[in-house]
């Protein structure tokens, strides 16, 4: 879909992969906002604590050797490296056509791996915003999508007691709530 002048805003689509049923959310950004702020809103959508490295992956195809992420990952990156605080959504998106779709990979020793969509372009004002979600994203620190899936078939017991895979709840995300993950200069 192409964005018209007063479109603003992208809707973004987040899903865990490996990980049956699907766990997802849905909202909506400033084009504006930088990959830092985007990775900001994902970690409060999920409801994870933003304690872990992240990276944006991005190319042609199936080799998505293109980095968007913190100073530090470009030693890392066989491709393209930019600084997440100097790319916005809408120059990562320029003129394309939606949907466009990325990974965000999390957490690097428990390798949560998510798919990104941005959806369409819409209009609005002010900070994130969210849409919609399904099933609650695992606790920080659980061992992956694996372990994750074992605890669910309860082949294993769950890490944090008191856990509930079906209860995320819309209305309980905060994004102001969140802190930036410290950058190393």
């Amino acid at each position: 879909m192409a964005k018209s002048k007063d479109q603003n805003r992208v809707e973004v689509k987040v899903f865990l992969y490996g990980i049956q049923p699907q766990i997802w959310r849905k909202f909506s950004i400033s084009q504006d906002a930088s990959f830092l702020e985007l990775n900001d809103a994902i970690q409060a959508a999920m409801g994870w604590d933003n304690k872990h490295p992240h990276e944006f992956r991005h190319g042609k195809g199936k080799r998505l050797v293109d980095v968007i992420g913190p100073v530090g990952l470009q030693d890392q990156t066989p491709g393209e490296f930019q600084d997440e605080l100097k790319v916005t959504v809408g120059a990562f998106l320029g003129k394309r056509r939606l949907p466009v779709r990325m990974l965000y990979r999390y957490d690097f020793a428990d390798e949560w791996i998510h798919e990104l969509v941005f959806e369409t372009w819409t209009q609005g004002d002010g900070g994130p915003e969210m849409i919609g979600g399904d099933r609650n994203c695992p606790e920080e620190d659980s061992g992956g999508t694996f372990q994750y899936m074992q605890a669910l078939h309860g082949e294993i017991a769950w890490m944090h007691p008191g856990y509930d895979p079906e209860g995320f709840d819309v209305k309980s995300v905060d994004f102001a709530a969140k802190k930036t993950r410290k950058r190393k200069k």
